[in-house]
């Protein structure tokens, strides 16, 4: 559930939830695949806040698959501790969404993880590209305006490499 206005000129929350013990890996931290986990509940959430959610397929005939994501490591985030998802609508155009999310401490605010995804809007019949319908592109594009004036946040567009001294 989005937890904060749509059309606020700040990221959103998208999503609150705590660590389960199933994300818990060998070195006692959030396995690296559930970073994943928690950032597609916060895609969710805000999918769901714009109309295109859970039920999106079965009302309407479409949905929206990951194209490409990033995802950073920032802190390490613990068995039990609470977390938020923020959500920042970095573009998107009549079919793609480009969406930012930070993981962050939900009590004490540190940030833990990022994550970078570009979703496309997917006919499920044809399960190939389609254009949002108008009501959704409007509320989409609202969206952007609001966060149009919010900084990029460092890593966006980031290569990955070994990055070495000459």
């Amino acid at each position: 559930m989005i937890i904060t206005d749509l059309f606020a000129p700040e990221m959103l929350e998208s999503y609150r939830g705590t660590v389960p013990q199933d994300w818990i890996d060998f070195n006692g931290h959030v396995n690296v695949g559930y970073y994943v986990v928690g950032f597609d509940l916060g895609s969710v959430a805000f999918l769901d806040g714009v109309g295109m959610g859970r039920t999106y397929p079965e009302r309407r005939g479409f949905s929206t698959f990951a194209l490409e994501m990033h995802i950073t490591y920032d802190r390490e985030i613990h068995l039990n501790d609470p977390f938020v998802i923020h959500t920042q609508i970095l573009d998107c155009d009549h079919k793609r969404i480009h969406m930012y999310h930070e993981l962050r401490h939900g009590t004490e605010g540190w940030l833990s993880a990022t994550n970078e995804i570009i979703t496309m809007h997917i006919d499920m019949e044809t399960r190939r590209s389609a254009a949002f319908p108008d009501d959704i592109q409007k509320t989409l594009d609202l969206i952007r305006e609001a966060h149009r004036d919010l900084p990029v946040p460092t890593g966006v567009g980031r290569k990955i490499g070994i990055r070495r001294k000459e």
